[in-house]
Formats: structure tokens, C-alpha cells, sequence
């Protein structure tokens, strides 16, 4: 077992990660690599939790600008959640990782509600704990409940998936002079406004020194050598 310098994270995963090559919904091949490399950082000895976003399904923000009323569609994007969670904890029960889904809306039919103790007492017994609707309430992203969850779990770091290997000065799919930051503060990310939480995830993150460490999630094994700081990444900090 391969030492880890963080004894309880959150990864943090947006919803169009699930799509894998599609356009829409689920991409089964990129929710096992995902799980797969979940439970190597379990084997680890680390305690792992989840926030998956919505976005693959429906996102609050271009619901309302379509016309509907912002609070109804982050409902509708809370319940997206909710569905990614299901499908990931079927992924990485699939590969034996004990898995339990608690929702911040009560559903009490197909998930635990989300009660901070409980969840800290699964994750001490080895579960991976999926905090899925958000933080149940509109006009909050997943990013800022995945720092939420975070602290409130007191995991030592907040890693965030997605489908560049860190932050870059601009997007390295269309600007290809874009640079690549090992490091970053807090303060540093919010002047740029770089696009990588939103600001109200950023400042709890910096109120409560969360560091934020940002990855290629599409890269097999990326998860575990981040975790023990190799590979490429960009952490976010307070110098």
C-alpha cells in the first residue's frame, strides 16, 4: 500500500466528466475509470468522498436562461445530482468499494439525507460517502458544496477533476499559448478570475485554508499520483 500525505479528501467531479465521448447522459467506460481509480486511493488507507455535478443532465443556469425561474431550475439540477451519484456508487460498488449516497434533499427511498455525523462515521468505517443535490438550496453550484462538504468533513485537501492536467492563464483547447500554474493563491484566482471554482467556493476555501488541488480527472491512475504528488497539477493555496 503506497503511503498517502492526505488521510480524508473530496474529489470533486463535474457532471460533463461522466459523458466520457458523448454529448449527453452517461458514459459507462468513464464512470468505471473513474471508480477505478476512486478505489486505488481507497487501497491507499485514504478516506474518500464525492460531489458530482449535474451538468451532463441539466444545468440550473441555462434553464434560467431559457427562461425558467432560477430557483426551479437548480432544483431540477439538484435532482441531476442525485442521478449521477446513484450511477457512480453502482460503478464503484461494481469494482468493491463500499459506498454510501446522502443527499441534502431528503429522499429517503434511495439515499441516506445528509447528516454530518453520519457521514463522518461512514467514512471513518472505510465507505466512500457521495454527497449528491448540492447543498439544497438554489442559486449554489456543486463547487461550492463539494468545499462545504469538504470542511465540513475535515478532509485535509479539495481535488477537482476536470478535463485539463491543472489552471491555465486561458482555456489550452482553444488558446494554445495558455500557460500552466503550478501554483496558485487564492486571492490569485479571484483577481484573474480564473475559471476554475466560483468565487463563493474559492473564498470558503481560503476562509477555512482548504487547499485545492486540480487534476485531469480523464487520465487513468491521475487521482492516486496526484495524491502522492507526481503528475501535473495546480494547487491552490494561502502563501
Amino acid at each position: 500500500m503506497t503511503i498517502s500525505a492526505y488521510k480524508r479528501v473530496l474529489l470533486k467531479v463535474s457532471g460533463e466528466a461522466l459523458m466520457g465521448g458523448r454529448d449527453y447522459g452517461l458514459d459507462l467506460d468513464m464512470m468505471m475509470a473513474i471508480a477505478s481509480d476512486v478505489r486505488d486511493v481507497v487501497a491507499m488507507g485514504v478516506e474518500v468522498s464525492l460531489v458530482i455535478g449535474g451538468g451532463n443532465i441539466f444545468r440550473g443556469v441555462s434553464g434560467a436562461a431559457s427562461g425558467m425561474d432560477r430557483a426551479q431550475a437548480d432544483y431540477i439540477g439538484m435532482l441531476a445530482t442525485v442521478m449521477n451519484a446513484l450511477a457512480m456508487q453502482s460503478a464503484l460498488e461494481r469494482v468493491a468499494v463500499p459506498t454510501r449516497v446522502l443527499s441534502a434533499i431528503p429522499m429517503a427511498t434511495i439515499c441516506e439525507p445528509y447528516i454530518r455525523r453520519r457521514a463522518q462515521r461512514h467514512m471513518e468505517k472505510g465507505r466512500v460517502v457521495i454527497f449528491a443535490a448540492g447543498t439544497g438550496n438554489p442559486f449554489f453550484t456543486t463547487d461550492t458544496a463539494a468545499a462545504l462538504r469538504a470542511i465540513e468533513m475535515g478532509c485535509d485537501a479539495l481535488f477537482k477533476g476536470t478535463q485539463v492536467d491543472g489552471v491555465y492563464s486561458a482555456d489550452p483547447r482553444k488558446d494554445p499559448d495558455a500557460v500552466r500554474h503550478d501554483e496558485l493563491t487564492y486571492l490569485e484566482v479571484l483577481s484573474r478570475d480564473l475559471n476554475v471554482m466560483d468565487a463563493a467556493a474559492i473564498s470558503i476555501s481560503r476562509e477555512n485554508d482548504l487547499p485545492i488541488i486540480v487534476f485531469n480527472i480523464h487520465e487513468a491512475g491521475a487521482f492516486q499520483q496526484v495524491m502522492r504528488g507526481e503528475g501535473l497539477f495546480t494547487r491552490i493555496i494561502e502563501k
